[in-house]
């Protein structure tokens, strides 16, 4: 029996499952995992599900479309395969899994080995500090970019600059990203734009690949180049999963070739940084609640056995709401014609007393307009001065001895002549 004591809180089976997942997801945000391929299968709906297993242990794993339409390889049961992945939850049924990011044949060992021992060599020598790291210009005056002219990684990040900040030049060092002498030339490059004056921060990139292909960026001499250019160098090499020396080297290392380029090109508005953070997790969530909901579908459709039934079900939900929703309209609509009848009632007779009102008010008008003719005080035996250009007079000290005036009154006009003036 559990008492009290011993359990304070009861969870929902839903609440601890979200519990584990995100405890799960902020441990192992990406792993990299080897092992041989079992039970893989392939949903409708373009999801993979296998086992990555080995002599002791096993787990079960999710391969999503979108990742599945990049590989480069068929996988096969038996097959010995690397994957990036994260470790999630199931949460309808509880299930730990790995959610797959990455996935290729484990054959490219050897170049792994030699990326292994570079990294620590370098690691050794301090180029990988965190401290040693500049802090990119808000506003650079002028952005370098190091990358082969034939590669689409310039076509995004010229694209990216123009759209965030069309107003600050580009300076382009092309060099080749792959082959033999890709790396002395990418060192030459990143030196020439490092020499500009005008140049204050330097994009790195490419676009992704296989490990062979990325391999001219895992240079001990591209390496130093990085870490000794006076300028800030962003990294864009690759996809998220792919690492490379460069990006370890780099001042600030980017996901791709496009985030390298936003990244140096920070809108002025601090408030588009923080909605691109909540849109960047709002991502995630929506990703994460769509592998979910495409995982039930998929179990769904494994089970399912008469999809007929569950389409009349469905319809005759349909019906339901639908009928509902008209005898809510229908509600609605009269609850409004009681609200407008008073209204309009009280409309009609606003209207039908307008006139009235209107010409009473041009009565009292005219009547006060009337009072104020100064023709009727002329009549009250008054007169009106003017001097001999029509200018009324208000004054005595506006009029000379002597000086012609004239008398308008109520039935004419009286030419005076001043005799003499005497202040009141």
């Amino acid at each position: 029996m559990i008492n009290d004591n011993q359990a304070q809180y009861v969870w929902t089976v839903s609440a601890l499952n979200k519990a584990i997942a995100d405890s799960l997801k902020a441990r192992f945000s990406m792993v990299s995992v080897q092992g041989e391929l079992s039970g893989f299968t392939k949903a409708s709906s373009g999801h993979c599900y296998f086992n990555l297993k080995d002599g002791g242990a096993q787990i079960r794993c999710a391969l999503f479309r979108r990742t599945a339409e990049q590989l480069n390889f068929s996988p096969r049961d038996g097959q010995l395969v690397q994957a990036q992945a994260r470790v999630a939850v199931y949460e309808p049924r509880g299930e730990m899994q790995l959610v797959i990011e990455a996935l290729r044949p484990a054959g490219a060992g050897q170049l792994h080995e030699a990326f292994l021992q570079l990294k620590a060599k370098l690691e050794a020598q301090g180029l990988f500090e965190q401290d040693r790291k500049r802090a990119l210009p808000l506003y650079p005056r002028c952005i370098g970019v190091v990358t082969s002219l034939a590669a689409a990684a310039l076509h995004d990040v010229v694209t990216a600059l123009a759209r965030r900040v069309p107003h600050i030049p580009v300076m382009v060092s092309p060099s080749p990203v792959q082959g033999a002498d890709a790396p002395t030339q990418l060192v030459q490059a990143l030196q020439a734009l490092a020499a500009r004056p005008e140049v204050e921060v330097i994009l790195l990139v490419r676009g992704g690949g296989s490990m062979e292909d990325l391999w001219a960026f895992n240079d001990e001499q591209l390496a130093h180049a990085i870490v000794n250019s006076p300028v800030p160098v962003i990294s864009g090499v690759g996809h998220e999963t792919d690492i490379t020396i460069a990006d370890l080297c780099a001042d600030l290392r980017a996901p791709t070739p496009t985030a390298a380029a936003e990244l140096c090109a920070i809108p002025r508005e601090s408030l588009v940084a923080v909605l691109a953070a909540i849109q960047a997790f709002l991502d995630a969530e929506l990703a994460q609640g769509m592998d979910n909901r495409a995982q039930s579908l998929d179990r769904l459709q494994s089970v399912l056995a008469r999809p007929s039934s569950w389409a009349n079900k469905q319809q005759h939900n349909l019906s339901q709401c639908s009928a509902r929703l008209g005898r809510a309209g229908q509600q609605v609509l009269n609850r409004q014609i009681m609200v407008l009848e008073p209204q309009a009632l009280r409309l009609k007779r606003a209207v039908q007393d307008m006139p009235a009102q209107m010409g009473q008010r041009l009565s009292r008008s005219a009547l006060l307009l009337g009072s104020l003719d100064p023709a009727l005080v002329l009549q009250r035996g008054y007169a009106w001065l003017e001097n001999a250009q029509g200018q009324a007079i208000a004054s005595v000290q506006e009029v000379k001895v002597g000086e012609k005036l004239h008398a308008r009154m109520a039935d004419g006009v009286a030419d005076v002549q001043v005799l003499g003036t005497h202040l009141a």
